[in-house]
Protein backbone atom coordinates (compact mmCIF):
# COMPACT_ATOMS: atom_id res chain seq x y z
CA UNK A 1 0.00 0.00 0.00
CA UNK A 2 1.32 3.44 -0.92
CA UNK A 3 0.97 5.98 1.87
CA UNK A 4 0.59 9.75 1.58
CA UNK A 5 4.04 10.15 3.15
CA UNK A 6 5.59 7.96 0.46
CA UNK A 7 3.79 9.86 -2.31
CA UNK A 8 5.03 13.12 -0.80
CA UNK A 9 8.59 11.74 -0.59
CA UNK A 10 8.45 10.61 -4.24
CA UNK A 11 7.19 14.03 -5.31
CA UNK A 12 10.04 15.72 -3.42
CA UNK A 13 12.66 13.35 -4.86
CA UNK A 14 11.35 13.75 -8.41
CA UNK A 15 11.83 17.53 -8.12
CA UNK A 16 15.51 17.46 -7.08
CA UNK A 17 17.66 19.08 -9.79
CA UNK A 18 20.88 17.56 -11.12
CA UNK A 19 23.83 19.67 -9.89
CA UNK A 20 25.73 19.46 -13.19
CA UNK A 21 22.81 19.77 -15.61
CA UNK A 22 20.31 22.01 -13.81
CA UNK A 23 17.79 21.85 -16.64
CA UNK A 24 17.13 18.24 -15.55
CA UNK A 25 15.85 16.65 -12.38
CA UNK A 26 17.52 13.50 -11.10
CA UNK A 27 14.33 11.70 -12.18
CA UNK A 28 14.60 13.13 -15.74
CA UNK A 29 18.19 11.92 -15.85
CA UNK A 30 17.17 8.42 -14.77
CA UNK A 31 19.41 8.49 -11.69
CA UNK A 32 16.56 7.83 -9.21
CA UNK A 33 16.05 4.08 -8.91
CA UNK A 34 13.58 3.93 -6.06
CA UNK A 35 11.86 5.70 -3.18
CA UNK A 36 10.56 3.57 -0.31
CA UNK A 37 9.57 3.98 3.31
CA UNK A 38 11.16 1.54 5.77
CA UNK A 39 9.21 0.11 8.69
CA UNK A 40 10.61 2.76 11.06
CA UNK A 41 9.45 5.58 8.75
CA UNK A 42 12.85 6.23 7.17
CA UNK A 43 12.61 7.40 3.57
CA UNK A 44 15.05 5.27 1.56
CA UNK A 45 16.11 6.71 -1.79
CA UNK A 46 18.22 4.59 -4.14
CA UNK A 47 20.19 6.29 -6.90
CA UNK A 48 22.58 5.16 -9.62
CA UNK A 49 25.05 7.86 -10.68
CA UNK A 50 25.84 8.32 -14.35
CA UNK A 51 29.22 6.70 -13.73
CA UNK A 52 31.12 5.41 -10.70
CA UNK A 53 33.46 8.40 -10.47
CA UNK A 54 30.71 11.03 -10.78
CA UNK A 55 31.97 14.16 -8.97
CA UNK A 56 28.40 15.29 -8.30
CA UNK A 57 27.41 12.14 -6.38
CA UNK A 58 27.83 13.61 -2.89
CA UNK A 59 26.02 16.78 -3.93
CA UNK A 60 23.11 14.68 -5.25
CA UNK A 61 22.92 12.81 -1.95
CA UNK A 62 23.07 16.05 0.06
CA UNK A 63 20.39 17.71 -2.10
CA UNK A 64 18.07 14.72 -1.69
CA UNK A 65 18.56 14.71 2.08
CA UNK A 66 18.11 18.49 2.35
CA UNK A 67 14.90 18.56 0.27
CA UNK A 68 13.36 15.60 2.10
CA UNK A 69 14.23 17.07 5.51
CA UNK A 70 12.70 20.39 4.43
CA UNK A 71 9.51 18.51 3.47
CA UNK A 72 9.29 17.09 7.01
CA UNK A 73 10.92 13.70 6.56
CA UNK A 74 13.17 13.37 9.63
CA UNK A 75 14.82 10.08 8.72
CA UNK A 76 16.37 9.83 5.26
CA UNK A 77 18.76 7.21 3.88
CA UNK A 78 20.21 7.81 0.41
CA UNK A 79 21.75 4.65 -1.02
CA UNK A 80 23.87 4.23 -4.11
CA UNK A 81 23.81 1.22 -6.39
CA UNK A 82 25.96 0.61 -9.45
CA UNK A 83 24.16 -2.47 -10.70
CA UNK A 84 22.84 -2.34 -13.26
CA UNK A 85 25.04 0.52 -14.43
CA UNK A 86 23.31 3.72 -15.50
CA UNK A 87 22.63 4.17 -19.20
CA UNK A 88 21.70 7.23 -21.22
CA UNK A 89 18.66 5.18 -22.28
CA UNK A 90 17.32 5.92 -18.78
CA UNK A 91 16.96 9.64 -19.58
CA UNK A 92 13.23 10.29 -19.87
CA UNK A 93 11.60 11.72 -22.99
CA UNK A 94 10.89 14.89 -20.99
CA UNK A 95 14.58 15.00 -20.02
CA UNK A 96 15.64 14.68 -23.65
CA UNK A 97 13.32 17.55 -24.58
CA UNK A 98 14.68 19.70 -21.74
CA UNK A 99 18.26 19.04 -22.88
CA UNK A 100 17.46 20.09 -26.45
CA UNK A 101 15.58 23.18 -25.23
CA UNK A 102 18.68 24.16 -23.23
CA UNK A 103 20.89 23.79 -26.32
CA UNK A 104 22.37 20.40 -25.34
CA UNK A 105 22.06 17.59 -27.88
CA UNK A 106 20.49 14.58 -26.18
CA UNK A 107 22.04 11.15 -26.62
CA UNK A 108 20.73 8.59 -29.08
CA UNK A 109 19.00 5.50 -27.73
CA UNK A 110 21.39 2.55 -27.49
CA UNK A 111 18.94 -0.24 -26.72
CA UNK A 112 19.60 -3.36 -24.64
CA UNK A 113 23.14 -4.04 -23.50
CA UNK A 114 25.05 -7.23 -24.19
CA UNK A 115 25.83 -9.37 -21.18
CA UNK A 116 29.51 -9.59 -20.25
CA UNK A 117 32.50 -7.26 -20.34
CA UNK A 118 32.06 -3.82 -21.86
CA UNK A 119 34.30 -3.42 -24.91
CA UNK A 120 36.73 -0.51 -24.63
CA UNK A 121 37.86 1.39 -27.68
CA UNK A 122 40.17 4.36 -27.87
CA UNK A 123 38.49 5.79 -30.94
CA UNK A 124 35.54 8.09 -30.43
CA UNK A 125 32.35 6.78 -32.00
CA UNK A 126 31.41 8.60 -35.16
CA UNK A 127 27.78 9.41 -35.75
CA UNK A 128 25.75 12.35 -36.85
CA UNK A 129 24.55 14.57 -34.02
CA UNK A 130 21.95 17.14 -35.02
CA UNK A 131 22.45 20.69 -33.80
CA UNK A 132 19.95 21.35 -30.97
CA UNK A 133 19.81 25.03 -31.99
CA UNK A 134 19.08 24.91 -35.73
CA UNK A 135 18.50 21.18 -36.32
CA UNK A 136 21.20 20.81 -38.98
CA UNK A 137 22.83 17.36 -39.10
CA UNK A 138 26.24 18.68 -40.16
CA UNK A 139 28.11 19.02 -36.86
CA UNK A 140 31.62 18.21 -35.73
CA UNK A 141 33.07 17.13 -32.42
CA UNK A 142 35.57 19.68 -31.15
CA UNK A 143 36.39 17.93 -27.88
CA UNK A 144 35.48 14.45 -26.64
CA UNK A 145 35.24 15.93 -23.15
CA UNK A 146 32.91 18.76 -22.15
CA UNK A 147 32.30 20.53 -18.84
CA UNK A 148 30.99 17.26 -17.40
CA UNK A 149 32.44 13.81 -18.02
CA UNK A 150 29.27 12.66 -19.73
CA UNK A 151 29.26 15.41 -22.37
CA UNK A 152 31.30 16.20 -25.48
CA UNK A 153 31.70 19.58 -27.19
CA UNK A 154 30.48 19.99 -30.77
CA UNK A 155 30.05 22.80 -33.30
CA UNK A 156 27.42 23.16 -35.96
CA UNK A 157 28.83 23.72 -39.44
CA UNK A 158 25.58 25.38 -40.56
CA UNK A 159 24.94 27.97 -37.84
CA UNK A 160 28.52 27.86 -36.41
CA UNK A 161 27.20 27.64 -32.82
CA UNK A 162 29.02 25.46 -30.30
CA UNK A 163 26.96 23.09 -28.14
CA UNK A 164 27.26 20.20 -25.73
CA UNK A 165 26.21 16.65 -26.55
CA UNK A 166 25.40 14.05 -23.90
CA UNK A 167 27.51 11.02 -24.85
CA UNK A 168 25.78 7.68 -25.19
CA UNK A 169 26.67 5.35 -22.35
Amino acid sequence: MVTADLLDARTVVEGVVDPEMPMLTLADLGVVRGVETAGDGTVVVTITPTYSGCPALEEMRADLRRKLHAAGHDRVDVRTTFSPPWSTDWISDAGRRKLAEAGVAPPAHLGPRAVGPVPLTLVAPSRAVACPLCGAPDTEETSRFGPTACTALRRCRSCAEPFEHVKEI
